[in-house]
């Protein structure tokens, strides 16, 4: 009878903290949001270098371009997509308030997918503009007066590598910025 008894508690309270743990975001999720948040936060550090960059020409270091060129390039594409997996549950809705992901990622993956590519499309052609020019930023790095820029939500994307590479490289970051905003604007929660 006793045995019973104590068995009991012991399901009741297996229940009890079964509800309770299924509220709170798994370790596991916490570090892969965690992780995340690093590699964004490094990607738009990177972007920062090559910003600073365009608008200080002077300041054009290529070996400091490639370096966040491949930051960007070894943080997006399929890197960036295994970050918001069903399996990692790792979501708003399953991590907690420190994720800003939007749960329509799941829905609309294709979408997701492809513009993580395209982030990491645009930092290869970045990284090759950098090889290409190892002393001062040359002319063709730069966009022209009067260039279209292309990219965005509804503008055109580049999926022609000969096409990207053979852009300027300031232009090729004109397309990546776009492609951030463009999934931020969908993805993100502000």
């Amino acid at each position: 009878m006793k045995q019973t008894a104590y068995m009991k508690k012991v399901g009741l309270l297996s229940i009890v903290g079964a509800v309770l743990m299924a509220g709170v975001p798994s370790p596991a999720a916490e570090d892969l949001v965690s992780r995340r948040q690093a590699d964004m936060k490094a990607m738009a550090a990177a972007a920062k270098t090559i910003s600073g960059m365009f608008k200080d020409p002077a300041g054009y270091k290529a070996s400091e371009f490639k370096w966040a060129a491949d930051t960007i390039r070894d943080k997006s594409g399929s890197v960036l997509s295994a970050h918001f997996t069903s399996g990692a549950a790792n979501l708003q809705s399953k991590a907690g308030p420190q994720s800003k992901a939007r749960p329509n990622i799941l829905e609309e993956r294709d979408r997701f997918d492809r513009i993580a590519n395209d982030l990491r499309d645009y930092a290869v052609a970045l990284d090759a503009a950098a090889q290409n020019n190892p002393g001062p930023m040359t002319a063709s790095m730069r966009m022209k007066p009067g260039e279209v820029m292309g990219g965005g939500p509804f503008g055109t994307h580049v999926r022609n590598e000969q096409e990207l590479l053979a852009m300027p490289a300031e232009h090729a970051f004109h397309l990546m910025l776009q492609a951030c905003a463009t999934c931020h604007a969908r993805f993100r929660m502000e």
